[in-house]
């Protein structure tokens, strides 16, 4: 395999860590700066070059996109996607999980667990905000925040409106969120890699410091993850688009609390802490899967007239208690690639499935013929006030 490691840190303890497990594999690597590429976007097909020159065949590549760059990088993963080179974190992952706002907006959509999170902008719904999300102490975080910084704990109601009143006044995005008191200012961090978590640590903050992050002085230790902590570590990571991911939790009452999907995860903190070759799972791993590059499943199917994808959901359905030969899909030339049931995917059902209140089918075939089976959307009533008696007697004369 021919890997690149698209990064601007080739002494990185994390970038050199990777290099020497690939090559100690018997693998081709190299470190690529990610600014020095340009896109070519004249040709024929799709294609690169790097410092000035056309770039050499890869089977499949590695992104350290830093903050910074996130922008020009992830238009460069997505051009090496466009041209079929195996990437384990899409340009749209990265995206999605450098944006805070987003990643939780897309993580709520599937029953991730998450410290209960508002946004607003305007002053008079800063209050509101702070108490639907459990009221004062609440924590406020920048959008564009990381390593811990732009995270604050407000610890009153007015302290915090005048935070945010500051930082609105500066043009700065800001997240509401829930203090998690029980976490004691403690965190999990589980990296992730393809279906399972092959390390994680417990970071623990400094003294008085509610932040556990290394960077701020916090320390670590291994720690092996209940099954529930797992599982929401790696459902959090493939919703975001990403197969190598760091997940940090925090550890609610009622179980795993996603915080952040890191899409750059550092490996010296958990290599360090557990022992283990992180580095090496990562390369064993892309070198696995380097001959199935991603694509965009929704992109490459909806190109044909009249054929698209579509979820069909059994909202209380008479569908429900069939089994899924009885919808006669097939017949109407529609086939369902998956099937969702709470957390559980089932990939390429069988006719014999039986079918439950509230399953999800994605599917795909002939627009016309699915149309007829989305259920119409829950819409919500308006809540009209009763008028005063006075008025009523107004309207009834």
């Amino acid at each position: 395999m021919k890997l690149a490691i698209l990064s601007r840190a080739p002494q990185a303890y994390s970038t050199q860590r990777l290099l020497a497990a690939a090559e100690q594999r018997g693998h081709k690597a190299r470190v690529l700066n990610t600014l020095r590429f340009s896109i070519d976007l004249a040709g024929d097909e799709p294609d690169l070059a790097y410092r000035g020159k056309l770039l050499s065949d890869y089977d499949a590549i590695l992104p350290r996109i830093g903050n910074s760059i996130t922008y020009f990088g992830t238009a460069v993963v997505r051009q090496f996607e466009q041209m079929d080179v195996y990437t384990p974190n899409t340009a749209n992952g990265i995206s999605n999980s450098r944006d805070k706002l987003r990643a939780i907006q897309i993580l709520s959509r599937h029953n991730i667990d998450m410290p209960a999170t508002a946004f607003v902008r305007n002053r008079a719904d800063v209050r509101p905000a702070i108490e639907s999300v459990g009221g004062a102490p609440v924590v406020i975080k920048l959008l564009e925040g990381t390593q811990g910084i732009g995270v604050i704990l407000a610890p009153q109601v007015k302290v915090a409106e005048a935070i945010i009143e500051t930082l609105h006044s500066t043009r700065q995005n800001v997240l509401i969120q829930r203090f998690v008191s029980e976490s004691r200012g403690r965190d999990v961090r589980a990296l992730v890699v393809g279906d399972r978590v092959v390390a994680a640590m417990r970071r623990t903050a400094a003294g008085d410091e509610f932040r556990s992050n290394v960077h701020r002085g916090g320390t670590v230790e291994a720690v092996t993850l209940d099954p529930a902590y797992e599982q929401a570590a790696v459902r959090a990571a493939q919703i975001m688009g990403l197969r190598v991911a760091g997940v940090d939790m925090l550890e609610g009452d009622e179980g795993p609390l996603v915080m952040e999907v890191n899409s750059s995860p550092g490996l010296q903190g958990v290599e360090a802490a557990t022992g283990l070759d992180v580095a090496g799972a990562i390369i064993d791993y892309i070198a696995g899967q380097v001959n199935f590059p991603e694509i965009d499943v929704r992109q490459r199917l909806s190109v044909s007239t009249g054929y698209g994808v579509a979820e069909l959901t059994m909202h209380g359905s008479e569908h429900v208690g069939k089994t899924l030969g009885d919808l006669g899909l097939w017949d109407r030339d529609v086939t369902v690639l998956t099937l969702h049931r709470g957390v559980q995917v089932i990939p390429n059902p069988r006719k014999h499935l039986v079918l439950e209140a509230e399953d999800r089918l994605l599917c795909f075939g002939k627009l016309e013929e699915m149309r007829g089976m989305i259920p119409e959307k829950k819409r919500r009533r308006a809540r009209v006030r009763k008028l005063p008696p006075e008025a009523q007697e107004l309207a009834e004369g």
